[in-house]
């Protein structure tokens, strides 16, 4: 398949369906996702041991020939994707951040309106298509999305990670800071780094039997004292395990609560908005 060529544009999110036919899209997409390991690597193959730090900004992206000194040409390329918003002209501002290797080599972004209001369920036609937007602008190929939002942690097992990866039919991995549905096997409250637990569909998960792992609380980062730090939620997108999902997210945080990729990739949208403020 060509680079950043669409496998899934039936599935492209369409603002002005029903809320019930965004609901049945949802329902089929979930049933063409696959929810099982088909990744080609390992989570240590894309483990990320030092952290940027952002201090001073973001790091520059390695040009080929650095990249090449710097970055094993054959790593997987890990994509993290977030946004930030312009409330004032109702446009998003999508962010992805290529890593290699731990190494930054290629930053990419796109500003697209707002087509409906935020509405629990159905945020993937709020903000899919401007996410896909950024993932177009890149060069590179993505081996690996990591999403900011929930995957299979929804009640059609259709989040926004999910319908990106199968989209692009890219795996991909849900991280959420809240729990949007389904219930955990233990209390998440005040636990100590590196904890997990697993979420199981409930009754409102409706494409799935109750019971049915959809993905962890993880717990990436704590206070060894306090433990005010809540838990990821996180969940498999696309092409990935609920338990290779909690794996890559683990190998992916270096020492802060979100995944590198995700990290940077809020840094670089908050920038590019800083950026287009200035020239307003």
């Amino acid at each position: 398949m060509p680079p950043n060529s669409l496998a899934h544009p039936e599935f492209l999110p369409d603002p002005d369906r029903s809320r019930e036919e965004m609901e049945s899209l949802q329902r089929e997409l979930a049933a063409e996702a696959t929810f099982a390991d088909e990744l080609g690597f390992a989570p240590d193959d894309v483990a990320i041991d030092e952290a940027a730090d952002l201090s001073e900004g973001l790091p520059p992206a390695a040009d080929e020939t650095a990249a090449a000194s710097s970055a094993d040409p054959d790593a997987p390329v890990v994509v993290g994707i977030d946004q930030a918003f312009r409330s004032e002209r109702d446009e998003a501002v999508s962010a992805a951040v290529a890593i290699r290797d731990g190494t930054v080599v290629e930053y990419a972004h796109a500003v697209t309106p707002l087509s409906i209001p935020y509405v629990p369920g159905l945020l993937a036609f709020r903000e899919g298509e401007p996410m896909l937007a950024a993932l177009a602008n890149l060069s590179v190929t993505p081996d690996l999305l990591v999403c900011d939002g929930s995957g299979r942690i929804h009640y059609r097992q259709a989040g926004l990670a999910t319908h990106v990866g199968v989209i692009r039919d890219l795996p991909s991995v849900g991280v959420a800071k809240s729990l949007l549905c389904g219930e955990p096997d233990e209390p998440v409250e005040k636990r100590p780094e590196g904890w997990r637990t697993p979420i199981r569909a409930a009754d409102s998960v409706t494409t799935a039997e109750p019971g049915t792992v959809i993905g962890h609380a993880y717990q990436s980062r704590q206070y060894p004292n306090s433990r005010r730090v809540n838990p990821l939620y996180v969940s498999p997108g696309h092409r990935v395990s609920a338990g290779t999902t909690v794996d890559l997210v683990a190998a992916l945080c270096a020492g802060y609560k979100l995944p590198e990729p995700t990290r940077l990739a809020d840094a670089h949208a908050d920038r590019v908005k800083r950026r287009l403020g200035e020239n307003d």
